[in-house]
């Protein structure tokens, strides 16, 4: 048998993947936390972390504990809400992974007013060169461009999104308008860098024109809109950067029209968490934000 309390301190360290950030979360000394990890794994007769690169990631036997610890943490906080008729603040860390984009205009705008409605809540935004996985536990959630094929995820279409071709007044002023879609083989083209496109649902080019490449390229789409905001060349932006920049000028808009969907994606096991469910509503209403603000 185990403690049942180190638990809690198990799915602290899970959470926090450092031993330090999560001994403060518990008001605990970092040595005794260290202590007690080393004591359920030893009640468990199994390894529950792995070390990489400074951090403690879930081993094998350290996800399928992660799964029954946090149905017993809901089934401990639904059991207390029951008993005291009081509902408990919300809290607990959250690790989203999103695209720099969405993440940068559409969340970063509305994260005061997530706090103000979840103070509890530590919400971690991720945008890393590409998308963290769920079914891994590297993140608790992710918004991704497509929906998965494997693992055990919830998966659900939050919302569409359009992308058209941008270029600075001061751009067009020198190069002139493309025509057609044709006539971009003649104007300098900003884009992602091929071996670093992390998901196909961003290989735009092709989709407008055969044979189209970017001359000035970067893995970051805001570094992108900086080139073309400084009349680099014409690109491909989400409408959500493009169209609130007064000096930039949408193209060839009859001609090319591409849409994008967001998928909200989860692990089946945190699904139901009231913390993840008060995420998922606010992502739910940045989308719908984005489309009409």
């Amino acid at each position: 048998m185990f403690d049942w309390d180190d638990m809690r301190v198990f799915l602290a360290v899970a959470r926090a993947r450092k031993i330090a950030p999560a001994a403060r979360a518990l008001g605990l000394d970092p040595t005794t936390l260290t202590r007690r990890i080393a004591r359920l794994e030893q009640a468990l007769g199994a390894r529950l972390f792995d070390l990489s690169m400074g951090e403690r990631v879930l081993s094998e036997q350290g996800l399928a504990m992660m799964a029954h610890a946090e149905r017993v943490e809901s089934a401990s906080l639904a059991a207390m809400e029951e008993a005291t008729g009081k509902s408990r603040m919300l809290s607990g860390q959250v690790r989203l992974s999103v695209a720099e984009g969405f993440g940068t205009w559409v969340l970063a705008p509305g994260l005061a007013d997530f706090h103000a409605r979840h103070a509890g809540i530590r919400l971690d935004l991720i945008s890393a060169s590409g998308f963290l996985n769920p079914s891994k536990r590297e993140a608790d959630m992710a918004l991704m461009l497509a929906r998965p094929q494997r693992g055990r995820l919830s998966a659900r279409r939050l919302g569409d999104y359009r992308l058209h071709l941008y270029a600075a007044d001061a751009y067009l002023e020198q190069r002139g308008e493309p025509s057609s879609p044709a006539a971009l083989l003649h104007h300098t083209l900003i884009g992602y860098v091929p071996d670093f496109i992390f998901s196909p649902e961003l290989d735009y080019l092709n989709e407008v024109h055969a044979g189209l490449e970017a001359h000035l390229r970067a893995t970051s789409i805001n570094m992108q809109y900086r080139m073309i905001a400084e009349s680099a060349g014409v690109g491909i932006l989400p409408d959500f950067i493009g169209r609130r920049d007064r000096k930039l000028r949408s193209l060839l808009t009859d001609a090319v029209q591409i849409t994008r969907s967001f998928w909200l994606v989860i692990h089946e096991d945190l699904r139901k968490l009231p913390r993840i469910e008060a995420v998922a509503q606010w992502l739910q209403e940045r989308v719908a934000h984005m489309n009409t603000g």
